[in-house]
C-alpha cells in the first residue's frame, strides 16, 4: 500500500466554492428591461440582474415587454408594458403577481426577490424565501401594507435612513443602490458651473439650489422631469421667477446629457428638504468625480463621505461656504469613493449575501444585517 497515495499533496481536491444560486427576480409590471427612459426601480433591478448572471448565478427575470438583460431565463406577464396606466389603474399589477405566482410554481427555485407592489402578497404560499427591496416610501399606506406582510417577506432597505423610519418592519439587510461607475465619464477639470438635477418638487429644493449658487456669485444650470401638474405647479411659482444669466433651465436631461452635464459641473448641489431614502443623482455626480454639496437628510451622511467626495450641511444656509470650500476636493478621490460604494458589482455582492445566509440559514437576521449594511 502506498502512504504517499494518500497524502494531502495527492488527495483529490474539493471545490468548496459556493455553488451558483436559483433566482427568480420579478420587476414591475410598467416597463420593460432595461427601461429606455423613465423607470428607475426597472434600471437597478436590469442592473442587478446582469451583475448576479455574471456572477455565475441562474437568473429568471419575471418583467414585461422585451427583457434586454442577460437573465437566463425571462417570464413575460404582458407583451407590451402598460406603461399608460401607472398611476391610473392598480390591475397591471394584480394581473402581474397572479401570473407571476402561476409562472413560478414550476421552476426549482432557491429565492426570489420581489421588486413588484403585490407580488409579496403571494410569498405566504411559497416553500423558499421571499425578499422585497424597499425602492419607495415606508411610511403612510406603502409602510402599513409591507407590515401587514409581517414575517412572510424579508424586506431589504436602500439606507439605514430609510430602516430608521420604519424600525419595526421586518428588514433583513441594507444594500445601496448602485450605477454603472465606468459608464460615468470622469473628467478632473472642471468647468465654472453649478449643477442641480432632479425632479422638480419642493422636497428637491431646486430654488434653494438657486438662491445658494446666487449667494456665492456662481452660476448654475439645471436639467430635471416637468410634465405633472405638481411639478410644473412649483417650477412656475419658485423656479421660473429665480431664472436669469446666472440660473439657466436646460429641460429633461437624457442618458448623455446627464452624462455630461455630471462630469462638466463644479458640483451637484442636492438641498433636500425631506428624507430621501437614496439620492441616485449623488452617486452618479460622484462617479464622474463631480462632488455633492448636500443638506444633512435621510441618506445623505451615509452617501457622501464629507470632506472628500462632497461637503454636508445642516442647513441651506450654510451652501455658499460649501460651494467655496469645494474647490479644494479632488475630484480622483470623488470617482474613488464612487467606485469603492456605489458600483454595480458592490450592489450586487450586497444582495448576494443576503440570499445565501436565508437560502443555507447560515446567519441570524441581526446577522446579515450588520455585514451587508
Amino acid at each position: 500500500m502506498s502512504i504517499a497515495a494518500h497524502t494531502p499533496e495527492n488527495a483529490p481536491q474539493l471545490d468548496d466554492s459556493p455553488r451558483p444560486l436559483r433566482i427568480g427576480m420579478v420587476a414591475p409590471p410598467w416597463f420593460e428591461l432595461p427601461p429606455k427612459g423613465y423607470g428607475g426601480t426597472e434600471a437597478v433591478v436590469a442592473s442587478l440582474v446582469d451583475q448576479l448572471s455574471l456572477r455565475g448565478h441562474e437568473v429568471t427575470l419575471v418583467s414585461s415587454g422585451f427583457n434586454g438583460t442577460r437573465a437566463d431565463q425571462h417570464i413575460s406577464v404582458f407583451e407590451r408594458p402598460p406603461s399608460e396606466l401607472l398611476g391610473q389603474s392598480p390591475m397591471p399589477e394584480v394581473i402581474a403577481a397572479a401570473e407571476t405566482a402561476r409562472a413560478l410554481e414550476s421552476l426549482d427555485l432557491d429565492i426570489v426577490h420581489d421588486h413588484s407592489l403585490a407580488g409579496p402578497l403571494l410569498a405566504r404560499g411559497r416553500s423558499i424565501p421571499t425578499v422585497t427591496t424597499m425602492h419607495g416610501p415606508v411610511v403612510g399606506l406603502s409602510g402599513e401594507y409591507f407590515r401587514r406582510l409581517g414575517t412572510s417577506v424579508d424586506i431589504i432597505a436602500i439606507s439605514d435612513a430609510q430602516r430608521r423610519m420604519a424600525p419595526d418592519l421586518n428588514w433583513i439587510g441594507t444594500v445601496h443602490n448602485a450605477v454603472d461607475v465606468a459608464s460615468f465619464p470622469f473628467r478632473a477639470e472642471k468647468e465654472d458651473f453649478l449643477l442641480w438635477l432632479g425632479r422638480f418638487s419642493p422636497d428637491k429644493g431646486a430654488h434653494l439650489a438657486i438662491d445658494a449658487a446666487r449667494a456665492a456669485g456662481r452660476r448654475i444650470v439645471l436639467a430635471g422631469k416637468l410634465n405633472e401638474a405638481p411639478e410644473r405647479r412649483y417650477f412656475e411659482a419658485e423656479v421660473r421667477p429665480r431664472l436669469g444669466s446666472d440660473a439657466e433651465y436646460l429641460g429633461e436631461a437624457d442618458a448623455v446629457l446627464k452624462r455630461e452635464l455630471f462630469s462638466k459641473a463644479s458640483a451637484l448641489l442636492f438641498p433636500i428638504q425631506w428624507e430621501e431614502p437614496f439620492g441616485m443623482v449623488m452617486a452618479e455626480a460622484m462617479a464622474c468625480g463631480t462632488p455633492v454639496l448636500a443638506t444633512r437628510r435621510g441618506s445623505v451622511p451615509e452617501v457622501i463621505l464629507d470632506g472628500v467626495s462632497g461637503i454636508i450641511v445642516d442647513t441651506t444656509d450654510k451652501l455658499p461656504e460649501a460651494i467655496e470650500r469645494s474647490q479644494q476636493l479632488i475630484p480622483s478621490q470623488v470617482r474613488s469613493w464612487a467606485e469603492a460604494r456605489f458600483d454595480l458589482p458592490v450592489m450586487a455582492e450586497g444582495y448576494e449575501r443576503i440570499y445565501r445566509a436565508l437560502v443555507e440559514g447560515t446567519a441570524s437576521i441581526q446577522d446579515i444585517a450588520a455585514h451587508v449594511a
